[in-house]
């Protein structure tokens, strides 16, 4: 192994080293492990997955908790665990979603923010400072309304108002590593704007985004939840966390199985991913891992 590899090497070593003692980042990666499984396979691990479809079974509505119901029915007879497992893909994809793509404009408009700096840092960030004013959700909420209901438009509405935080997160690391010797020796050596910017520079600042994403996605899930509960996001009979629980609102508290179980399963999520992406700061950050 060569010496300048050896310490890159132990430095990681090091940050897994830190990861594994915190019992609470492992406690996080088992719960997004154990969400992404269900994602991803959730609608063959559901004992009804007609239910999923909307099958309506008026026989067995409103039953409690059991072992042939382990979450209990709604008041349609469908089974609340299959209809939170299946809802785990929308709920998770939704919220990568807007992550991916609130992350992708952020570090774009950041860059050229960061890079060039003068007007265009001015122009660009006065706007992200005015987006800034509105909340997030408000907006949301309003670009939801007009666009219509449906995951797509849900998506672009979150999206529209998760960027800001990345650009400003990306300006201020581009600002810092513009001035750096091997950014001034690339470009002493002829390599243009483009080259300088996205082979040099933001490659070496993708730490800190990736632990914004990480603790941004259980934000961007209670979001997507929240949309859905005022009956903005996705429409019954696609299965939603946030629609199931403002379609059992109206059961409580007599029914409360039909509540609990989509409110703890967003709150294990939020939950989850916040563990996770706080250990993979302490692996991430090359000054938690000295």
């Amino acid at each position: 192994m060569s010496a300048t590899a050896h310490p890159r090497v132990e430095s990681w070593r090091r940050g897994f080293y830190r990861f594994r003692q915190s019992w609470v980042s492992v406690l996080g990666l088992l719960i997004v492990l154990v969400l992404l499984v269900l994602a991803i396979g959730g609608a063959h691990l559901t004992p009804f997955p007609q239910h999923i479809q909307g099958v309506v079974d008026t026989s067995s509505r409103l039953q409690p908790p059991s072992m042939s119901y382990w979450f209990g029915t709604n008041e349609l007879g469908q089974d609340v665990f299959s209809l939170v497992v299946a809802g785990t893909r929308i709920s998770l994809l939704a919220g990568m979603a807007v992550v991916i793509v609130g992350a992708a404009f952020g570090v774009f408009v950041g860059a050229l923010a960061g890079f060039f700096g003068g007007w265009v840092d001015e122009v660009l960030m006065r706007i992200a400072d005015l987006k800034l004013t509105i909340p997030g959700l408000i907006l949301a909420m309003a670009v939801a309304a007009a666009l219509g209901p449906g995951i797509v438009n849900m998506i672009f509405a979150i999206a529209l108002s998760w960027w800001p935080g990345y650009a400003r997160l990306v300006r201020g690391e581009v600002m810092a590593k513009r001035e750096e010797t091997f950014v001034l020796a690339s470009r002493a050596m002829g390599a243009g704007t483009g080259r300088l910017l996205w082979r040099h520079i933001l490659p070496n600042i993708v730490s800190p985004i990736i632990v914004k994403m990480s603790l941004d996605m259980g934000f961007a899930i209670l979001t997507v939840a929240s949309l859905g509960f005022i009956g903005i996001g996705v429409k019954p009979p696609t299965p939603e966390w946030g629609s199931l629980l403002s379609v059992a609102r109206v059961n409580m508290p007599d029914y409360w199985w039909t509540a609990i179980f989509p409110g703890l399963a967003i709150f294990l999520a939020v939950f989850g991913f916040n563990l996770l992406g706080d250990g993979l700061r302490d692996l991430l950050d090359p000054k938690a891992r000295r």
